[in-house]
């Protein structure tokens, strides 16, 4: 296990590497997924296995985290075979956004059917004209507001990155919660544009003395560039189309 190490001072970080899962064929058919359960297509698999020897030339992690959701712990599975990593926990917090009763549904049919959900879906960038309150907008038939995903998941990762000081840990979830995660990291007032591709690699350091998290890099798919394939453009959990 190797020691994060902080640009000054001497500080401890932990390095968390954010990774949202392969692809599955809801994803390939442009359907919104949220917490339904399909489980990896075979691109998916071959996209987990390419990222995850990227991983294994890379420092030991010390522990993998992932959503219990099938796309994400089969993700992860093969992640901790190849990296040999024996410490693998699946938690719901590191689901995806509940979509209520948009889930199931083709992408475009689901705009069409609540188009004020995606409106307050676009959380990397800021809309003029959109409500303010649209973050606190939780969907019809159980979903989630983008507030509760972000608690959520946002208090998740800190209790990991609290527990793994000095070390790297990988975290494997989906694509509007990844975007939580990275809204953290933006300054107050202010949003950017993301895109989080099926087993990108998102780097968060976390700081053991103040919690303060940095985002490293967002959307990282080199391995797959230099694997000779890239999975479809469309981020098919609705998070970044």
């Amino acid at each position: 296990m190797s020691p994060t190490l902080a640009p000054s001072g001497g500080e401890e970080f932990t390095e968390v590497v954010v990774v949202r899962h392969g692809e599955t064929s809801w994803n390939a058919s442009r359907i919104v997924q949220g917490q339904m359960d399909p489980e990896l297509n075979e691109i998916g698999r071959q996209q987990a296995l390419v990222v995850a020897r990227r991983l294994s030339k890379e420092a030991k992690p010390a522990a993998i985290y992932a959503s219990d959701l099938k796309r994400a712990s089969e993700t992860a599975e093969i992640i901790a075979q190849v990296c040999d990593v024996s410490n693998l926990v699946l938690n719901e917090a590191l689901r995806e956004r509940h979509m209520g009763y948009l889930q199931g549904l083709k992408w475009d049919d689901a705009v069409d059917k609540n188009p004020d959900v995606f409106r307050g879906f676009d959380i990397f960038k800021i809309i003029e004209g959109s409500d303010p309150d649209s973050r606190n907008q939780e969907i019809p038939g159980g979903g989630e507001s983008l507030n509760q995903l972000n608690e959520r998941c946002v208090s998740y990762l800190n209790t990991i990155a609290q527990e793994h000081i000095g070390e790297r840990v990988v975290v494997v979830s989906h694509g509007a919660a990844i975007l939580e995660l990275c809204r953290h990291t933006d300054p107050p007032n202010s949003s950017i544009r993301r895109h989080i591709p099926n087993t990108s690699l998102n780097i968060f350091r976390v700081s053991g003395v103040t919690g303060q998290w940095i985002l490293e890099r967002c959307g990282d798919v080199s391995h797959l560039k230099e694997d000779g394939f890239l999975q479809s453009a469309f981020g098919g959990d609705g998070a970044s189309a």
